[in-house]
């Protein structure tokens, strides 16, 4: 299993099992109008079931095409929070990163995903 499918995996792993632990932390990313209750705990379980199927050879070609559309359906929220004010975390060039960072995630599952297609 390459490398960084693994960590990534674990990262998810540890994102959505945090989302039920400390349900709070994400609150400022959603907008005012998202039920955030349902948000977070929608979130929370897409990524606990998508981590565990990067880590399952069989489920894993199905688990990095939904991992990409979870970080496609992610990124409007770091582009609202790119245009804040006061960015959730830290100032405007951290939002840039993270920003240019689910960028580099989308095209690197993309990638990911074509290559175990066609294989």
């Amino acid at each position: 299993m390459p490398i960084f499918l693994t960590g990534f995996a674990l990262v998810l792993l540890a994102a959505g099992v945090y989302h039920f632990v400390n349900p709070a932390f994400y609150n400022p990313f959603m907008p005012a109008w998202f039920p955030k209750a349902l948000a977070n705990a929608a979130g929370g379980v897409a990524e606990i079931i998508i981590g565990i199927g990067l880590l399952v050879p069989s489920w894993r070609l199905y688990a990095v095409w939904a991992a990409l559309a979870l970080m496609v359906i992610f990124l409007p929220l770091h582009l609202i929070d790119l245009f804040r004010a006061k960015p959730v975390i830290g100032p405007h060039w951290v939002a840039v990163i993270r920003l240019l960072l689910q960028f580099f995630l989308i095209w690197w599952l993309w990638w990911e995903a074509t290559n175990l297609t066609n294989s």
